[in-house]
């Protein structure tokens, strides 16, 4: 969906865009001398000037190239902003609790990874890569026309283990390493038992330091690690995986409860998005069946969770 939007505000930007060139420098001169011609015209057959408002009239333009003009500098400010600045997100699922909330609305930094085209989506400037512990919006691997967001667990050549719900990463090794790093261990701190909105019994919530960046998790402590089920790469065991290059490995917050890289693999750099970093609004949408309003009214403002993300 996020892709055909895309491509009918690029659309309407040019045709509004080529209107809009159009009318300045042909249409809007040529109305002008018109006007100019016509009032030649009164004079010299009446000796009467023509009013304001039949000179006004005559130099109108159409309401279609009106139209453009009006709206093409506002379309156009959108296109950058959306493609180029910012996007927003709304979050769909409970994916990355308690990060973020089915019913948060997020701003999604699209300079930090690069600058793409909005519609191919090739990149055309180089900024920045995804670093570790980053929340990242990306095309789903299996089905490009959809939106995922996770937290980057991995970055190409790391080793990753998440074993009996607990993570270890081993950093890809560089040639200026004198020795390659070993596993080391995510630590994550018991906070207590989760109780905030959409919360399940056995949900325990952590806060996890992965390096050098912090952010809360969620643990159902009735839920048994699921290994068995989860991707596998040749030579890997399966609960093990190697970043290839070029990819990223992401996990969801609310690790039983997230279709993560754990079940499909791994996120190619071109399917970035963009880093979610910050929350502009919040909705509950705690709806019975039985209301007579329908489920996409909110019943409550969640203002308490406007701000940046973690």
């Amino acid at each position: 969906m996020a892709v055909y939007f895309s491509i009918i505000l690029v659309a309407i930007t040019v045709i509004t865009g080529i209107v809009w060139f159009a009318d300045k420098f042909y249409l809007a001169p040529q109305r002008k001398l018109k006007a100019v011609e016509a009032q030649a015209v009164a004079k010299e057959q009446s000796a009467v000037e023509l009013s304001e408002e039949t000179l006004e009239t005559l130099m109108a333009p159409s309401p279609l190239v009106d139209t453009s003009v009006q709206i093409f500098p506002v379309i156009a400010f959108v296109l950058i902003l959306r493609s180029f600045l910012y996007e927003p997100f709304q979050i769909p699922s409970g994916s990355m609790m308690p990060t973020l909330l089915d019913g948060d609305f997020i701003l999604v930094n699209k300079f930090n990874y690069g600058l793409r085209d909005p519609v191919a989506r090739n990149k055309f400037l180089e900024v920045g890569l995804p670093e570790r512990g980053d929340a990242v919006v990306f095309k789903y691997p299996r089905d490009p026309r959809i939106d995922y967001i996770k937290r980057v667990i991995g970055l190409p050549g790391d080793r990753i283990i998440y074993r009996n719900k607990s993570l270890y990463i081993k950093e890809a090794c560089k040639e200026s390493d004198a020795k390659c790093p070993d596993f080391v261990q995510i630590v994550n701190s018991f906070t207590a038992k989760y109780q905030g909105p959409d919360a399940q019994k056995g949900m325990n919530q952590f806060e996890a330091v992965m390096f050098d960046k912090t952010h809360n998790i969620l643990n159902d402590q009735n839920t048994i690690s699921r290994t068995k089920h989860y991707f596998q790469q040749a030579g890997t065991a399966k609960d093990e995986f190697l970043v290839p290059a070029g990819h990223y490995f992401v996990m969801g917050d609310n690790r039983d409860n997230s279709l993560d890289g754990r079940f499909w693999g791994f996120v190619p750099e071109e399917n970035l998005v963009g880093q979610a970093v910050a929350i502009w609004m919040s909705f509950d949408f705690e709806r019975t069946e039985d209301s007579f309003l329908p489920q996409w009214i909110p019943t409550n403002v969640r203002f308490e969770r406007i701000g940046a993300i973690n």
